[in-house]
């Protein structure tokens, strides 16, 4: 991998590769020429739309959580917008009809209140429902949307075809971070349960979590888990991965600040996980910093933690060549997905700068800085 220089970059900063997002595109359009599927970019995990120019030209549009979403989508990307969440506001709706082409719906009794106003909104709107196969394939729970006592999706004992009129398409989402074989388990679970109304959809989106981009993934079995769905069904499938976009295309430049004596060093640094990370803790998982070994690996073992007053702002521990002290950089990878977009301004802390770079190029564009009118114009 190559990394700007790092002295030309504030302090904490996101850097996005677009070199490495070409990458991943190139792969996600292998599929879609393969198969006639349509992808798109879900917002909710990579929404840094100074870089849209070198997704939207391949990819067929973005899915959105929320009117915000939704609109960023239309207005910065382009092609198709795609939109469900687990319940809508009338606020919500009144939006959405003007952003979205697609809307799909958590439940019946949310298709019987809306579907008067996306019918009357005077604009082409492909209506859809969630379905929940009961399958899960979610090693985390709280990432699984099948998990037990989920809200998300319809289940097949609640299931009403009577009110299928105007419905044009269902939705599935079961995985996260998996490969095709999880997908392909699923696709048959959806089969099972709701395969005898598919005959009457006109298309069928597989969800997200679909890890196309890792180096590992089956590419040819997610192919003809899309060709068997288009075949038998007659129905166009869409895919709309988040992390798959983005994967392994950015980082996040920290500084250490201090190290103080624990059971370990601790290096206090400029990034926290409950801030710039939050994953982290929700996850969990311990992000890879470049040039550092587990615990006692290597000669000299720290614990990374934020600045966040949270005692449990912990990073991770990690072990170096030689000793670290403050004002050294550090550089966690993997940092694109789920990160800007959750970021949050606990304690006031600052929120990082966000970077574009081509590291084929050597081009470098810090894009983004945030200050003090960031934090106060969250509050009142």
């Amino acid at each position: 991998m190559k990394l700007p220089n790092l002295a030309q970059l504030p302090s904490p900063c996101f850097i996005v590769d677009e070199a490495l997002l070409e990458r991943n595109v190139r792969i996600l359009d292998t599929i879609q020429q393969r198969t006639g599927a349509k992808i798109l970019l879900a917002l909710k995990g990579f929404a840094t739309f100074s870089t849209f120019r070198v997704l939207n030209t391949v990819l067929r549009g973005t899915c959105a959580s929320s009117p915000h979403e939704a609109r960023l989508g239309r207005e910065e990307f382009g092609g198709e917008v795609h939109a469900f969440a687990a319940a809508y506001s009338d606020d919500d709706m009144r939006e959405l009809v003007t952003l979205a082409d697609h809307i799909v719906f958590n439940s019946f009794a949310q298709l019987t209140r809306f579907r008067p106003v996306v019918q009357a909104c005077g604009r082409q709107i492909e209506i859809g429902l969630r379905v929940n196969p009961q399958h899960s394939e979610g090693a985390v729970p709280i990432y699984d949307p099948c998990a037990p006592g989920s809200r998300l999706g319809i289940r097949r004992e609640h299931f009403l075809p009577e009110q299928l009129q105007s419905v044009s398409g269902l939705h599935f989402h079961t995985l996260c971070e998996q490969n095709a074989d999880a997908l392909d388990r699923t696709l048959a679970a959806v089969e099972e349960q709701f395969g005898e109304f598919l005959h009457g959809m006109r298309w069928l989106n597989f969800g997200g979590g679909h890890h196309i981009t890792r180096e590992d993934y089956d590419i040819d079995r997610l192919c003809r888990c899309i060709e068997r769905a288009q075949q038998r069904y007659n129905v166009q499938v869409y895919l709309e991965p988040g992390e798959a976009v983005a994967l392994q295309a950015g980082y996040l430049v920290a500084t250490v600040l201090d190290i103080v004596q624990a059971d370990i060093p601790v290096a206090i640094l400029d990034a926290s996980a409950a801030c710039h990370m939050p994953d982290v803790l929700e996850m969990p998982y311990r992000p890879f910093v470049i040039g550092s070994g587990q615990r006692d690996e290597k000669a000299h073992s720290y614990r990374f933690a934020g600045k966040s007053c949270l005692a449990g702002d912990v990073i991770g521990e990690y072990s170096f060549d030689t000793p670290l002290q403050a004002g050294d950089k550090v550089v966690f990878t993997d940092m694109a997905i789920y990160s800007m977009v959750k970021t949050n301004t606990f304690n006031g802390l600052q929120l990082p700068a966000i970077a574009r770079y081509h590291s084929e190029k050597d081009e470098l564009e810090v894009i983004r800085r945030f200050g003090y009118e960031d934090f106060r114009n969250r509050l009142s």
